[in-house]
């Protein structure tokens, strides 16, 4: 296996008209999860990856798990739990600008992940750990369960990639920039977003973020600066990747985990940081022309064959 990931999917519920969801009367039902959404994005790159988890036994719970299972990806680490549900969240569509979110996950399936759920020798079969911020907001026993993720991974000789993956409607930020700074300092590779960067660290400007990250513990830090592209660095190279134009932004969710799976899909290929950060960038850019979380990922075929990424591709 190439990638091991673990964290909440759920039921994603997304209007079919614009305007407050107290107007809306049709939806269109499908999944969303930050953790999911990389594994998917993987697959689909070429990739083999594994998903851990737990899901409601109930009806939403087989869709998400056999939605995830159908594009490919290893769920034979989830657990059905018989008494909590699967957790839903609702989109909704403004005329303009980024979509919002509401989400019903309190006390959700997932929300009682423990260590207990993790297998040993199944998360040793990759080469690198995922985990994200989303999944230590939930409950303390999801933090004890990334934590012990982490050292399974590290003492198995796996890279770890922490994906910040800011949600403040789940923690305070006090709470969670002293979180995501302790998983940081476990992790091999961070990739914040500018704004996760400036929590964690209290600093605005990229460079010091990286430095700072980099200060704590990890490697290797990828600062993703939206349509600007990414600025990466280790303790000895640094440089900025320029990001891809798109003409027409349909939806912005999803584009950061995208760009996590075209990132890990270039480590794993034996490519550069730059050229893996380029490719992220590419990845991430095609998840913004389509609606939803996974739809706009492309497969490897696709992306071959594109002429803007001729120039990264061997």
């Amino acid at each position: 296996m190439d990638v091991v990931t673990l964290g909440e999917s759920m039921v994603l519920f997304t209007p079919d008209t614009e305007g407050p969801l107290r107007y809306v009367s049709g939806f269109h039902k499908t999944i969303g999860g930050a953790e999911s959404n990389l594994a998917i994005a993987l697959t689909r790159l070429g990739h083999q990856t594994g998903w851990i988890s737990r899901l409601g036994n109930d009806e939403f719970g087989l869709f998400v798990r056999n939605f995830i299972r159908g594009e490919g990806v290893d769920t034979s680490n989830v657990t059905f739990d018989e008494e909590l549900p699967t957790a839903v969240f609702f989109k909704e569509k403004p005329a303009a600008g980024d979509p919002k979110i509401y989400y019903y996950r309190k006390l959700s399936a997932a929300s009682e992940l423990s260590p207990d759920d993790l297998n040993e020798e199944y998360i040793k079969q990759a080469a690198f750990l995922h985990v994200t911020g989303i999944t230590p907001a939930l409950s303390d026993t999801c933090k004890q369960t990334v934590l012990e993720a982490i050292r399974l991974a590290k003492a198995n000789g796996l890279k770890v990639v922490f994906d910040p993956n800011l949600r403040l409607k789940l923690w305070s930020e006090q709470e969670a920039a002293k979180t995501l700074m302790e998983i940081a300092a476990l992790s091999d590779i961070v990739l914040p977003g500018i704004d996760e960067g400036e929590l964690m660290t209290g600093h605005e400007q990229e460079k010091k973020i990286a430095e700072e990250l980099l200060e704590n513990g990890s490697d290797v830090v990828v600062v993703k600066l939206g349509s600007s592209g990414a600025y990466y660095a280790t303790r000895r190279e640094a440089d900025y990747v320029e990001g891809y134009k798109v003409e027409r932004i349909i939806d912005t969710v999803g584009a950061g985990d995208g760009f996590a799976a075209g990132f890990l899909s270039g480590q794993l290929r034996g490519w550069t940081l730059a050229e893996s950060v380029k490719l992220g960038n590419r990845i991430g850019a095609y998840a913004l022309t389509v609606s939803g979380d996974v739809e706009g990922y492309p497969f490897w075929h696709q992306v071959d064959t594109e002429q803007a990424n001729k120039e990264i591709l061997r």
